[in-house]
């Protein structure tokens, strides 16, 4: 039986939807707590910027490869399974750190390529079930209440997993806190099996469906906007953690960094859900892209811990600003797409594909800056150039035609 939640506006809160919210948030804590760190973990192994680069391809290449896969099996088995599948490699990426421990920079390919595939699986499947059991009246409350538990875990990850590192000698630390994500992924598997069963049935028409860019504008733009996202996401998610580690050489510096950024992001993700109405989407997109890339002004020279700090609370406000109204502009244009019950599945793969375009694109243009340039020289004016995919975005939303509510 659906509740009235009124927190972030009134809203039937089912139980399947309560239960796509804890398991999002179990996944973000996890996430919060370890992603940063494994990137912090193989620069302390190596200190070169191109390792780190090869292990977030493998990431990103993997990941869309998954979810072409991915997303023909949803269209054979249940969507729930298909997520669980993805949980169970995620938790298979941490035990694989925890085994190789020092030597984790040696595998630097295969355990990005099982992050990768959890990827894949976990968020075709996560998304498509966003698409199911969400209504366009319930979307915006729906990725407004997702980002406030993503910005909680935001602030409780990274300052406990830094306090945890500092705490031990070495490398214990990380260990234990790869443990803990190890364990919420754990969870979360077990919490999906609370989730009512969504079989699928028909043909698997991830061809038609990119080919549909040809016939319906509004879908090729999403798609477009979708590949300049990637573009800046692909470097700046592992760049500036190793930013803040080289300018302080402190792990806690990160958990900081982390807690300010998610504060503020929080109760930014809460004001987004609640303040931006439909016909002001496009606007909220423009100037949340514009601050994304103001925020990259301040941190391109002369980079310090007070200046990535600023970065933290400009990022945290204009994340929401733009993301809240471009995903839910973004499942509304799938909702009335063509044939888009049938096709839901192939929607989120061919948009899931552009965006991890962008992110390889992106980590082989920094690749190329680092070993081809001197990387002091290189990293600013590439960061300059990336840092430009968010707001690029509204160039194409701003052409989305929607029928009026």
């Amino acid at each position: 039986m659906a509740k009235k939640f009124k927190l972030l506006g009134e809203v039937e809160l089912t139980k399947d939807l309560s239960l796509l919210l804890i398991i999002g948030g179990l996944y973000s804590l996890s996430v919060a707590l370890s992603n940063t760190f494994v990137n912090i973990y193989l620069w302390k192994q190596t200190g070169k910027y191109s390792d780190l680069a090869l292990y977030n391809l493998s990431i990103v290449v993997l990941q869309p490869l998954t979810f072409i896969l991915a997303g023909r099996w949803a269209k054979k088995i249940d969507r729930v399974i298909v997520l669980r599948i993805g949980v169970i490699f995620l938790a298979v990426f941490y035990l694989s750190v925890l085994i190789t421990g020092t030597k984790a920079h040696t595998f630097l390919l295969l355990l990005g390529s099982l992050l990768g595939i959890g990827y894949g699986f976990y968020w075709l499947a996560y998304n498509v079930l966003t698409f199911e059991i969400t209504e366009p009246e319930t979307r915006d409350f729906f990725n407004g209440f997702l980002g406030a538990l993503t910005s909680a875990g935001g602030m409780i990850g990274p300052l406990t997993a830094g306090f945890i590192i500092t705490r031990f000698e070495k490398f214990t630390g990380y260990t234990f806190v790869f443990g803990l994500s190890l364990a919420l992924f754990a969870l979360a598997v077990f919490m999906s099996f609370s989730l009512k069963p969504r079989p699928a049935a028909g043909r698997y028409c991830f061809k038609r469906i990119l080919e549909e860019r040809k016939h319906n504008k509004n879908w090729r733009l999403i798609t477009n906007a979708h590949f300049f996202q990637g573009l800046r996401e692909g470097t700046f998610l592992f760049i500036i953690s190793v930013f803040v580690y080289i300018s302080t050489n402190s792990e806690m510096a990160l958990g900081t960094f982390g807690l300010i950024n998610s504060g503020i992001s929080f109760i930014a993700y809460y004001l987004a859900s609640r303040l931006i109405k439909k016909n002001h989407r496009k606007k909220a997109i423009l100037m949340g892209g514009i601050l994304l890339y103001a925020a990259v002004l301040v941190i391109v020279w002369d980079v310090n811990f007070a200046k990535l700090l600023i970065y933290a609370g400009m990022i945290a406000i204009a994340y929401p600003l733009l993301l809240v109204p471009y995903m839910s502009t973004t499942y509304d244009v799938i909702g009335i797409g063509w044939k888009a019950a049938e096709m839901r599945i192939e929607y989120i793969v061919v948009r899931e594909i552009f965006l991890n375009l962008g992110r390889i694109v992106s980590i082989l243009a920094f690749l190329v800056a680092v070993t081809r340039f001197n990387d002091v020289k290189s990293i600013p004016i590439l960061l300059l150039v990336l840092g430009a995919g968010h707001s690029l975005i509204y160039l194409f939303i701003r052409k989305v035609q929607l029928p009026a509510a």
